[in-house]
C-alpha cells in the first residue's frame, strides 16, 4: 500500500518501494523534458558566435552580438503569455498535457531554426523568420517552468521537496551544458572552424528538434499528479486568470523573488560567453571551456542547497543570495575583467554561482509552495515569465548596450541593484517550507 505524507509531518513515514519507484520515474521524465527545452533554447546563444554574422551583417562583432542579444530579449514577451496559456492547460486539463504539448512547440522552433536561409540568400526574410523561431521558443519556454515546477513539486513527497524541485535548475543548467558539449565537439573534432560558420551552426538546432519529439512521446507515459488528480475530483480545477487574481499577495511575491535572482541567472549562465569572450579577451575554445566548466560546478550545487532547504527552510537560502549578490557582484564583475587565464575566469564564474544557487536552487518550489492545486501552474508560470521578461531576457542586451557606450560596469551597480530589491522581498516573506499552500485545492 502506499503512503502519502502531508505537509506538517516529520518526513519519517516511509513509502513503499513501488509509489517511491513512481515518485523517482515521474520526476526523471519531468525533468528530462526540461533538460531537452532549455537545450534547445540556448543553442541559439552557444552558437550565436558563429551564426550572428549570418543574420545580421554588420562589421563590429559587439554590435553583432547586441542584435542577436536584442532578439534573444525579445523572444522573452512571448514568455508571459506562454505562462499563462500553458498554465491555463496544466491547471484545467493537467500537467502532463501541457508539459507534452510544450515540448512540442519548442520542437518546431527548433527546427525552424535549422532550416532558415541565411541574410545573404533571402536578405531581410531571414533575421525575420529567425525572430519567429525564437518567439515559438518564447512561448514554449513560458509554459515549462510553470508547468514543470508544479509537477516536480507535486510528485515529490514534502519531507524532500526542496530537494527534488532543484533538479528543475539542474536540468536547466543541463540544457545548456548539452549544448555547450555539442559546441566543443563541433569545434574540436567535426567540423573546421570555417565548416561551423559557414553550416556547421544549424546541427546543434536539428539535434535539438530530434530530442524534442523523442521527449514529448516520454511525456505522454506520465502519471498525472495526486495533487490535480484530487482538485479535479473535488471540481477545483480551474486555470481561471479570474481566480489567480485572488491571490494579489502572491503575486506580488512571485515578482519580487524573481527579479534579483533572474537577472543575476541570465547574467552568470547567457551573458557569460560574450562577457569572457569581449571583455576578458579569450578565444572561442578558451571561453566554452570556461562556461562549461562553471556549469559543471552550478549544476552540483542546486540539489546540495535544495536537500539544505529541507532541513533549515527556504528563507536562509534566499536571504544568503541577496546579501552576498548585492554585495559582491559588481567587485566580483570587475574582477572577473581582468582575469589573465582561462582558469581564473572560471574560478570567478564558480565563485558568483555559490550565492546565486541560493536563489536558483529553490525559486521553482517556493512559487509553487505559495499557490493551492487549481491555480498552481498559472500562479507559478505567469508572473515568473513577466519577471523573467523584464529583468532576466533583457539582461544580456543590458549589459551590451553599456558596453558600447563606454560604460560596461554600469551594469555590475544596476545588477546589484535589482538584486538588492529582491532582498528586501526576501527578508519580510514568509518561509514556505513552513507555511505552504500545496496541500490545499483552493
Amino acid at each position: 500500500m502506499t503512503v502519502s505524507m502531508r505537509d506538517g509531518q516529520t518526513g519519517n513515514t516511509p513509502f513503499d518501494t513501488a509509489d517511491v519507484r513512481r515518485r523517482l520515474k515521474s520526476i526523471f521524465v519531468g525533468s528530462m523534458g526540461n533538460l531537452v527545452e532549455w537545450y534547445d533554447f540556448y543553442a541559439y546563444t552557444a552558437f550565436a558566435l558563429y551564426f550572428a554574422p549570418k543574420f545580421f551583417p554588420h562589421s563590429d562583432p559587439v554590435v553583432q552580438q547586441l542584435e542577436a542579444a536584442v532578439l534573444f530579449a525579445a523572444t522573452f514577451l512571448m514568455r508571459p503569455f506562454g505562462g499563462w496559456l500553458f498554465g491555463f492547460l496544466a491547471d484545467r486539463y493537467g500537467r502532463r498535457m501541457s508539459l507534452t504539448l510544450s515540448v512540442v512547440c519548442m520542437c518546431f522552433g527548433s527546427l525552424l531554426i535549422a532550416v532558415t536561409p541565411t541574410y545573404e540568400t533571402i536578405g531581410f526574410a531571414a533575421p525575420l523568420v529567425l525572430a519567429i523561431a525564437r518567439i515559438i521558443e518564447g512561448l514554449s519556454l513560458g509554459g515549462e517552468y510553470g508547468a514543470s515546477a508544479t509537477y516536480l513539486s507535486e510528485v515529490a513527497d514534502p519531507a524532500h521537496r526542496g530537494f527534488y524541485s532543484s533538479f528543475q535548475y539542474v536540468t536547466l543548467i543541463g540544457g545548456q551544458l548539452t549544448a555547450i558539449i555539442v559546441l566543443l565537439l563541433l569545434q574540436n573534432v567535426f567540423l573546421t572552424d570555417e565548416e561551423l560558420k559557414s553550416w556547421g551552426w544549424r546541427i546543434p538546432f536539428v539535434i535539438g528538434a530530434g530530442l524534442a519529439i523523442f521527449t514529448a512521446y516520454m511525456r505522454r507515459g506520465m502519471h498525472e499528479t495526486e495533487a490535480f488528480e484530487a482538485s479535479k475530483s473535488a471540481g477545483k480545477a480551474t486555470g481561471s486568470i479570474r481566480t489567480l487574481f485572488a491571490y494579489p499577495r502572491e503575486l506580488l511575491l512571485v515578482v519580487g523573488l524573481t527579479a534579483g535572482g533572474t537577472a543575476a541567472f541570465y547574467t552568470f549562465t547567457t551573458y557569460m560567453q560574450t562577457f569572457v569572450k569581449l571583455s576578458v579577451g579569450l578565444s572561442e575554445n578558451q571561453t566554452t571551456l570556461v562556461i562549461f566548466g562553471s556549469l559543471v560546478f552550478a549544476s552540483l550545487l542546486q540539489p546540495l542547497y535544495g536537500a539544505l532547504s529541507d532541513r533549515i527552510g527556504r528563507k536562509p537560502l534566499l536571504i544568503f543570495f541577496g546579501v552576498v549578490g548585492t554585495l559582491a557582484t559588481a567587485p566580483l564583475l570587475f574582477t572577473l575583467k581582468e582575469a589573465q587565464t582561462p582558469l581564473q575566469a572560471m574560478f570567478l564564474i564558480c565563485a558568483a554561482w555559490v550565492f546565486v544557487a541560493g536563489y536558483t536552487s529553490i525559486n521553482a518550489v517556493v512559487k509553487a509552495e505559495l499557490f493551492p492545486t487549481n491555480v498552481r501552474a498559472m500562479g507559478v508560470g505567469l508572473p515568473y515569465a513577466l519577471t523573467v521578461s523584464i529583468f532576466g531576457g533583457t539582461a544580456p542586451a543590458i549589459a551590451l548596450w553599456f558596453k558600447t557606450q563606454g560604460h560596461e560596469h554600469w551594469f555590475y551597480y544596476y545588477l546589484s541593484g535589482i538584486i538588492f530589491l529582491s532582498l528586501i522581498v526576501y527578508t519580510t516573506m514568509r518561509d514556505t517550507k513552513h507555511a505552504s499552500a500545496m496541500h490545499r485545492h483552493t
